[in-house]
């Protein structure tokens, strides 16, 4: 039930999963209006669905027509995933999930200490699952204190996690003794010479810098912090392990990783 194009390259990147592993299954983008979302809901309960993703403007809206919540979409009050569960459909959030799972390829994040840009949706989802994952501490840079202050308190109160607001005004300046740097803003999305507001003197080489864009996968941010020595980890990642994590959900099995990114990049045109 995602809006997009025809073409979508989630789609490509899941179908490919299905073929690989012999499953008769479809991934089919679908544009349901507002307006429709409870019949369509319904409507995929009844004709047997394992489950669907759902994109902007639904995130929110159909948690009402949902049976349950999984953990983390109960805490962000966001749903991207639904997956039937017996008889009943139960929405789950893969955006922060796959970060993480992209996460732990080179760093467990527990006891870490965490600096977020952003407090977008992306940004809410991937601190949420830091936050139950067991960082030691989440700083939040947002140019928004309205927006950034509900990420914070957020954290605070349903995870009772040690999180700060700081205004973003300039060139941010890492603190000393942050473990991992993410960039949850759209900034450098098709744009690989965009620069994110950050004082790159301050990435050490014991820092792992992350960013949430996935095209260009290379962004200005990870080439400068690459060249400061720290590990980096693109966003491709990200939406690769959130596919996974959704046919995870769907089918029960743990598709091919390398297959799914491969249709991914096919389909960006990387």
């Amino acid at each position: 039930m995602s809006q997009g194009a025809a073409g979508n390259p989630t789609v490509a990147m899941i179908e490919a999963a299905f073929a690989h592993h012999g499953l008769h299954w479809r991934y089919v983008n679908m544009e349901i209006t507002p307006a429709d979302l409870g019949a369509a809901v319904r409507g995929a309960k009844a004709m047997g669905f394992r489950g669907f993703n759902c994109s902007l403007p639904h995130k929110v809206a159909v948690i009402e027509h949902l049976d349950g919540l999984g953990e983390s979409a109960s805490v962000m009050g966001a749903v991207n995933c639904v997956v039937r569960r017996d008889d009943k459909l139960i929405g789950e959030n893969t955006d922060g999930k796959g970060f993480l799972k992209s996460l732990e390829t080179v760093t467990d994040p527990r006891g870490k200490s965490v600096v977020l840009f952003g407090a977008g949706g992306a940004s809410r989802a991937i601190a949420v699952e830091l936050g139950l994952a067991g960082v030691r501490k989440i700083t939040v840079v947002n140019r928004s204190e309205a927006r950034g202050s509900e990420l914070v308190e957020l954290l605070r109160t349903k995870l009772n996690l040690d999180a700060e607001l700081v205004i973003w005004t300039g060139d941010h300046a890492v603190p000393e003794g942050s473990d991992i740097v993410i960039n949850g803003t759209s900034i450098g999305l098709y744009d690989g010479d965009a620069r994110l507001a950050v004082d790159t003197a301050t990435l050490t080489p014991d820092m792992v810098v992350a960013d949430v864009i996935f095209s260009p996968p290379r962004t200005r941010l990870l080439r400068d912090a690459g060249s400061r020595g720290c590990k980096t980890l693109d966003g491709l990642g990200m939406l690769v392990n959130q596919g996974i994590v959704g046919v995870q959900f769907w089918t029960g099995i743990e598709p091919d990783a390398e297959v799914m990114r491969k249709a991914l990049e096919k389909a960006l045109g990387l």
